[in-house]
């Protein structure tokens, strides 16, 4: 942090001050740890029995004990000091009293509340001045601090590398942790690198995830390890780019301002990458398009040099949903993959979704993004380049196949046959609507068509086995088979129309 100059006003800087003369009683070494450095927000003096209605906390507490002439409970007296808040409490001798009260001094080494002498010769309203002068000493050292920190940031911002140096400066200024994730909740970058135990990081990660999962702009704090982690999403509603995370236990009004101009700073400066970014989506989706024509010669030649080699054929071709409210975040989370790993995997938008083409050794990463993005990819048979239209069509009726998120392979589909492939909303509706006029004459005229009708499909439409089946006679069978078609008005006696009321038979089911 910049070094203003200016000690913070605490106890040790008013012991420090020569000209007051004051003493602390209690030995440091038997106080608590930074018992004596915890900042005073004000000097006050009182002689009640009982001033703790009148205080805040933060105080340094003056008294000439006069409060003790009718009583000598000093341990309640300090105890409720304590509850109060108060950092200190200066007794002043040869008013009242010679010296300090030992019942006072052991009450006070007790409750490890600091305790010093004000002698008679150094009034009260001088400690408290002096007590004055230092808070606003300090708070002109911090609104300095903070001039110069904005300003430090805003040149960082200049650079090259803006963002990255930023974050640098910010964490050098507050001389904390800082790390910036991305709109998938991927920690990006952070200062000082390593500085931060794994096990937190993880766990900043996961309350990052959360919030940007939600969509909207908000705040959050957590303790991991023992140090308070504060989170800004960065970006507008319905469009966060990612989050600010800084580990820094006590961030005053300043080093806030100075976070909130770096927030500023981070969205406008992701916001900007944005057309950057579309371009390079656009020019993806073209190359996928490219691919699309089994020829990938064209697309080979392009991504080299942008994007590295296209991944070694044979490969897999996935596609996820058309539509999903977290396709910026994936876009954004697969261009770092990408770039991490060149050549290892490829993706661009199709026509109805993003098109990712790993080799057959990088499924897991298929595993991962319908893990981590909660959502459907359909996964092709592993195949070359020369057939990579057929295997998009593979991985999109792979992807309809399956609702709950997962991956899902074009093999199992194939392995479910091919009415599994027809099975959507689309197909059952028009097989529910070819036996609606079976399903009627059956509801209207008590019959079984349609249960014979399907028996006798299934009996390779002999009438002797369907008979045998429902245990009717054969003529029977054959008159509902008579009755079926004129109910139908086609002629069953075809392969095609016996294909066709199977199949609908089927997707009924």
């Amino acid at each position: 942090m910049v070094d203003t100059a200016v000690a913070p006003p605490s106890l040790r800087a008013l012991l420090a001050r020569r000209d007051l003369h004051l003493r602390l009683v209690t030995g440091e070494d038997e106080l608590s740890p930074g018992s004596i450095d915890r900042p005073v927000r004000w000097v006050h003096s009182s002689d009640l029995v009982d001033p703790t209605p009148f205080l805040s906390e933060g105080l340094v507490l003056l008294t000439t004990g006069t409060q003790f002439v009718d009583t000598a409970d000093y341990t309640a007296y300090v105890d409720r000091l304590v509850a109060r808040g108060v950092r200190a409490l200066g007794f002043g001798t040869e008013v009242v009293r010679d010296g300090i009260p030992a019942g006072l001094a052991a009450a006070c080494l007790t409750a490890g509340m600091p305790l010093f002498e004000v002698p008679y010769r150094t009034p009260f309203i001088a400690v408290a001045r002096a007590g004055a002068e230092a808070i606003a000493a300090d708070a002109y050292a911090r609104r300095s601090w903070s001039l110069a920190a904005q300003r430090a940031v805003s040149l960082a911002a200049l650079r090259p590398d803006g963002l990255t140096a930023t974050l640098a400066e910010l964490s050098r200024q507050l001389d904390c942790w800082v790390g910036l994730f991305d709109a998938a909740g991927a920690l990006r970058t952070a200062y000082p690198a390593g500085s931060l135990a794994t096990p937190a990081v993880d766990a900043v990660t996961t309350e990052v995830t959360t919030m940007l999962r939600r969509g909207t702009r908000a705040a959050s704090s957590l303790r991991v390890a023992g140090s308070a982690v504060s989170l800004q999403t960065l970006g507008r509603g319905g469009h966060l780019r990612g989050a600010l995370a800084i580990a820094d236990d006590d961030l005053d009004h300043e080093a806030r301002s100075v976070v909130t101009a770096v927030v500023a700073m981070a969205a406008l400066a992701l916001e900007q990458q944005d057309g950057l970014s579309r371009a390079i989506g656009t020019f993806r989706a073209g190359l996928v398009q490219s691919l699309g024509t089994d020829d990938p010669t064209l697309a080979r030649r392009a991504s080299r040099d942008l994007f590295g080699p296209l991944p070694s054929a044979p490969v897999l071709v996935a596609l996820t949903p058309g539509t999903s409210s977290r396709s910026a975040a994936l876009g954004e989370w697969l261009e770092m993959r990408a770039q991490e790993g060149r050549g290892e995997m490829f993706f661009g938008r199709g026509d109805d979704g993003l098109v990712i083409v790993v080799p057959t050794a990088g499924r897991a990463l298929l595993d991962e993004i319908a893990d981590r993005f909660e959502i459907v990819v359909g996964c092709s048979a592993p195949t070359g380049y020369d057939a990579f239209s057929s295997a998009l069509t593979q991985a999109r009726t792979a992807r309809e196949r399956l609702s709950a998120p997962g991956v899902a392979d074009f093999a199992d589909t194939a392995r479910a046959g091919l009415l599994a492939a027809l099975g959507s909303e689309a197909a059952r509706s028009v097989a529910a609507g070819a036996l609606t006029p079976l399903r009627a004459h059956d509801e209207a005229q008590g019959s079984a068509l349609l249960e014979t009708l399907d028996a006798w499909l299934a009996h390779d439409c002999s009438h002797e086995a369907t008979a045998q089946a429902l245990g009717i006679h054969r003529h029977t069978v054959r008159a509902r088979i008579g009755q079926a078609e004129r109910v139908l008005g086609r002629d069953l006696s075809s392969f095609a129309a016996r294909a066709e009321i199977w199949t609908a038979l089927r997707l009924a089911e």
